[in-house]
């Protein structure tokens, strides 16, 4: 890893994306579908929005609403999903995809992989050759079980990952995992072991060598972690 003043070089074996608010612009479709089910249950929506982003349904239902059949509501969060996707991709990061080698990076999301499929879709994104979803795990983030199952699936140990995520149960699940992290979005890290803050994949460079990729991660307007080179 080297720094500068405004730039981040990250040598590393795999890219690991989170979706929702790292590749595609879909908060308000989250939130809107957990009002439409907030709605249905005659329960209060601050609660639920307060800690739905980055977690999967089976966890939010679980701790907010343990009454309710956990996989049944599950289902129908999936529905109201599929029938409320519209996001568009963030800026970017389409192009950077479309470069690097299928076996260089997968999607770790906590939405289930129906979901995580059609909404890479409508935003015009690739669909990568291993997604880890919401129903290949036993235990959602913040537990580090995605991230490790996805590091796994690409045959790369999670210390040459790199992750990319916006919320701060994922930061702390890729943490766990033993990835380096940069965070997508906000003006301020989340977590202080992420190593960068980027607006969007416009600040991200990757240059691949064999059987590696360097990452730049350009910080003029974002923060960085101070790291000796």
């Amino acid at each position: 890893m080297s720094v500068d003043m405004n730039n981040i070089t990250l040598s590393v074996s795999a890219l690991l994306l989170d979706m929702d608010g790292t590749l595609v612009c879909s908060t308000g479709d989250v939130e809107k579908v957990w009002r439409l089910w907030c709605q249905h249950h005659q329960l209060a929506p601050e609660p639920v929005l307060a800690m739905c982003h980055g977690m999967r349904s089976r966890e939010v239902i679980r701790a907010l609403a343990p009454q309710l059949d956990v996989e049944r509501e599950a289902v129908r969060l999936d529905e109201l999903e599929m029938e409320h996707t519209g996001g568009e991709a963030i800026a970017g990061c389409d192009e950077l995809l479309r470069r690097l080698p299928r076996e260089r990076w997968a999607i770790v999301t906590s939405a289930s992989e129906r979901v995580a499929r059609h909404r890479l879709r409508c935003a015009g994104l690739p669909l990568p050759s291993v997604l880890v979803g919401a129903e290949e795990v036993v235990n959602g983030k913040p537990d580090p079980e995605p991230y490790l199952l996805g590091a796994e699936r690409l045959g790369v140990l999670p210390a040459r990952c790199l992750v990319f995520e916006d919320a701060p149960a994922g930061i702390e699940s890729a943490l766990r995992a033993g990835c380096t992290v940069v965070q997508v979005g906000g003006d301020a890290p989340l977590n202080p072991a992420v190593v960068a803050v980027i607006r969007d994949w416009c600040e991200v460079k990757v240059t691949l060598g064999e059987g590696a990729a360097a990452a730049y991660c350009g910080m003029s307007y974002r923060h960085q972690r101070g790291l000796a080179q």
